[in-house]
């Protein structure tokens, strides 16, 4: 940053924080810190792609993730770096979570996420330690191929995942666009991002809706319907070989 900032970075007018996965994770944990390094005059935002992971147990109804933040925060001394509004009330661990950082955010913030997160069924939900005998594999790489008991299962997480979004409260200046939608990262591709065929919430594609909220002209904050019903989504289709989970 000090480096962006020294080429010019300090003179811009507008400043936009974004990322997808763990970038997207990182633009919300930063969100603050990164306006704190600009005069008060920009106008700076966060945009969080793909970044809102959820605390909850999997199928097996073990509290997986919880236990691999553990590990990654452990690993990587990551305490230090992580929101004191947060570290200060809840363990390091907890923190990785956004449902319980976002809320103390003071940075306008736009939470893009996907309420059925591909890698999220993958590695939080159903993660490999909770299906030793491979029963979700099918179902993990087209959602077309998941039994009925396995979509009540994500239905049920879409709507935790969604309890953990609108338990952040009101926010004249926090954008959102939850589709339901089997995918990761909607910003990376044309796609997804804007093409003519792009997923859409009220008529509005996701580059639209984030233009609309970064330039003030229009506060977006939509989520969809359950799944199946957005016939606009991309459902990703993956191979064994794809993104192997944690």
């Amino acid at each position: 940053m000090q480096e962006l900032l020294a080429k010019g970075m300090i003179n811009a007018e507008n400043a936009v924080l974004s990322g997808c996965s763990a970038g997207g994770l990182a633009s919300l944990m930063h969100c603050d810190s990164f306006r704190a390094l600009l005069p008060m005059g920009t106008k700076v935002k966060c945009l969080s792609d793909a970044g809102f992971f959820l605390n909850t147990r999997d199928v097996s109804g073990v509290q997986y993730i919880k236990t691999y933040f553990e590990d990654v925060v452990t690993l990587h001394g990551s305490a230090k770096n992580l929101p004191r509004s947060c570290t200060s009330r809840l363990t390091p661990a907890m923190c990785f979570f956004p449902q319980y950082v976002a809320r103390q955010i003071r940075t306008p913030l736009f939470i893009l996420n996907a309420a059925y997160d591909s890698w999220q069924i993958k590695n939080i939900l159903a993660p490999r330690a909770a299906d030793p005998y491979g029963k979700w594999q099918s179902c993990q790489l087209d959602i077309k191929n998941c039994h009925p008991s396995q979509i009540k299962v994500m239905q049920d997480f879409r709507l935790e995942f969604l309890s953990a979004v609108i338990g952040l409260g009101r926010s004249s200046s926090r954008g959102m666009f939850i589709d339901s939608c089997y995918t990761h990262c909607q910003t990376e591709t044309q796609t997804s991002w804007f093409w003519q065929d792009s997923p859409i919430l009220n008529r509005t594609t996701i580059a639209k809706a984030v233009g609309d909220w970064v330039y003030d002209r229009t506060l977006f904050q939509k989520i969809d319907c359950p799944y199946p019903c957005n016939p606009t989504c991309h459902h990703r289709v993956f191979t064994p070989l794809d993104a192997p989970p944690i």
